[in-house]
């Protein structure tokens, strides 16, 4: 199954670098691009693709705005959307994420960063880049830790894998790091989820720093 992929940025060159990047995957397909957020707006209405990337700072209807339109909470048949920019701001995390979006980029991100967080908006994930996993963290404080235990005990793989979770690993570098296949680590990261009753990878991260001190 292929991924379609609209691309919303007012840069030529950085719409031309992602077409190459993420036509280079056998699953995704660029089947759009959108030098303004107003016409993407349109596009993504009438092609309905299953990502958007959208940049944060574009004319005519900034990103997050975009974001709002497409997969706020009063959408009802929201389409995905990964966020890149080249601001690290909290605010544009925070509310970028309140908005819907699946998922947030810095555009220094890596290629392999950036076609994961496509296949992770695919499977109902948000990823978020490291660099900003804590900060999003500090903002959000976890529940108390007697509230937050797993509704079935981690095993000690488990317990690995949300440790580097925690500290900002993507999926392939966890496969490195412990020497598995990424699938497995997705099937790892699916169990961990329906374990501690988490949403996606920021849930099993705010687990695992609350419990640090429990960790192997």
């Amino acid at each position: 199954m292929t991924t379609r992929i609209l691309l919303a940025d007012d840069h030529e060159d950085i719409r031309t670098a992602y077409r190459i990047i993420l036509d280079a995957q056998p699953d995704m397909q660029v089947v759009a691009d959108a030098p303004d957020g107003l016409t993407a707006l349109r596009l993504a209405r009438r092609i309905r693709p299953d990502v958007v990337l959208a940049d944060i700072r574009m004319p005519h209807l900034d990103g997050l705005d975009l974001t709002r339109q497409l997969a706020g909470p009063d959408v009802a048949d929201p389409l995905r959307v990964v966020v890149v920019t080249t601001f690290d701001l909290d605010e544009y995390v925070h509310t970028a994420l309140a908005n819907g979006a699946a998922g947030f980029l810095l555009k220094r991100s890596s290629p392999a960063l950036l076609t994961e967080a496509i296949r992770a908006a695919m499977a109902g994930d948000t990823l978020i880049s490291p660099q900003l996993t804590l900060r999003l963290l500090r903002h959000y404080a976890p529940p108390e830790p007697s509230q937050q235990a797993p509704r079935e005990a981690l095993s000690p793989r488990e317990r690995q894998i949300a440790t580097l979770v925690a500290d900002g690993a993507t999926n392939a570098e966890i496969a490195a790091e412990l020497f598995l296949s990424p699938g497995t680590v997705k099937n790892h990261l699916a169990h961990i989820q329906r374990k501690l009753g988490t949403r996606n990878r920021v849930g099993i991260a705010t687990w695992s720093l609350t419990h640090r001190q429990r960790l192997p």
